[in-house]
């Protein structure tokens, strides 16, 4: 009889993402370092590959936004008190992306991290706020989250309501610590022309923050900014079209060397499509006045409209609409924003950017907003000895 190893593990919902977390040292000695050996354990943990979409042998979701794990260890890097490393795990085949970071699940680090105790307790109040600072291993940034305590614990109940989540929850704020990795605007300019062959040429704003992201406008598009879920996913071709136009934009980003490696980078670069601000209604019912928004953005992840949005694709819309001239900030009303509320599939989302202008080179020094985070269930994930090695 084959024995399944058990691993201790925590399912947490971060944002409007949820994921398996993982302290490093609790992985089998194989796993701790990078390579086939971990990909295939963290796999067959959430259930991947499956041909039928539904991760019912694991603890995946079926989704890109439940398809997650993460991996956090003391930090030896001065000035940070924990390592978080983030998995993007494929639905359909056996492939984990570690090239970008979720912003989501950013949020439910910290708490882990305290719960699991990797954070010293005389940095812990009785009563207030711990701020957690987290190196991204994935993208090699600072993340600094303020976790609420109530009598030295984790506060996790309260009044903070996300839309995309059904229920409310302590407010968690994140900030995003100078989230450009190289250049913000990796062709130097606020729009460019991208050529798809057999579709044609779109104007396009390539952001290098929080995550890289290519933003197009809705009406190129022939879509409104407005879609939802079902509407853009239930269209095979429209699904299509786009990972084009992402493939082609990730070459022009630098990404990748050739086209067929996109295949391979599902979860960089995001695509996303922005429109001025339209009423409409969210996933939930809740009607979406034009008034209380600036902007309409839908972004795709892994192959499909998110339900939400990205944390870390609200770093980049935030960043892109401080910047003047970039479709995000044409979009938004054309001037330099420094705070904004856009509208996503589930509702709306506000986020602020602090931005700066140096010789000509645009700079975010800080993007903030709010989430929450809960632990679903703690305990053990059981799965079969894959090989000798584990």
């Amino acid at each position: 009889m084959t024995k399944q190893l058990r691993i201790p593990a925590t399912y947490m919902r971060g944002g409007t993402s949820k994921g398996v977390f993982f302290s490093l040292d609790d992985l089998p000695l194989v796993a701790r370092q990078p390579g086939p050996e971990r990909d295939a354990l963290l796999l067959r943990v959430i259930g991947s590959p499956d041909p039928y979409g539904k991760h019912i042998d694991g603890m995946g979701g079926g989704s890109s936004s439940t398809s997650k794990v993460v991996l956090v260890s003391k930090s030896d890097r001065p000035g940070h008190d924990v390592d978080y490393l983030f998995g993007q795990v494929a639905i359909d085949r056996p492939f984990v992306d570690w090239t970008g970071n979720c912003g989501n699940l950013s949020a439910a680090v910290g708490a882990f991290a305290i719960r699991r105790g990797l954070i010293d307790k005389q940095q812990l109040p009785d009563n207030g706020h711990s701020r957690v600072r987290i190196w991204q291993c994935n993208i090699e940034k600072t993340i600094e989250a303020q976790i609420p305590i109530c009598d030295g614990e984790v506060e996790e109940a309260g009044d903070f309501y996300l839309d995309g989540v059904a229920f409310a929850a302590a407010e968690i704020e994140v900030s995003f610590v100078d989230p450009v990795d190289g250049a913000l605007l990796p062709t130097g300019r606020v729009v460019d022309d991208l050529s798809v062959p057999e579709l044609g040429s779109f104007n396009v704003s390539y952001i290098n923050a929080g995550i890289p992201t290519l933003f197009l406008n809705a009406s190129e598009l022939g879509l409104s900014g407005c879609e939802s879920q079902a509407e853009v996913n239930s269209q095979p071709a429209l699904l299509e079209k786009l990972e084009q136009i992402r493939a082609h934009g990730a070459l022009a980003m630098g990404l990748i060397d050739d086209l067929s490696q996109a295949k391979a980078r599902q979860h960089t670069p995001k695509i996303a499509w922005v429109a001025p601000a339209t009423s409409y209604q969210s996933s939930s019912g809740r009607e979406i006045a034009k008034q209380d928004i600036d902007l309409v953005v839908r972004a795709m992840s892994m192959g499909q409209l998110h339900h939400a949005m990205m944390g870390t694709a609200a770093v980049a819309i935030a960043s892109a609409a401080a910047v003047p001239g970039t479709l995000v900030s044409r979009a938004a009303g054309g001037t330099s924003k420094t705070r904004l509320c856009f509208g996503h599939p589930s509702g709306t989302l506000t986020v602020g950017a602090k931005a700066s202008e140096q010789d000509g080179q645009w700079q975010i020094d800080k993007v903030v907003m709010s989430r929450s985070a809960r632990v679903l269930m703690d305990g053990w994930v059981h799965i079969p000895s894959l090989s000798p090695a584990f």
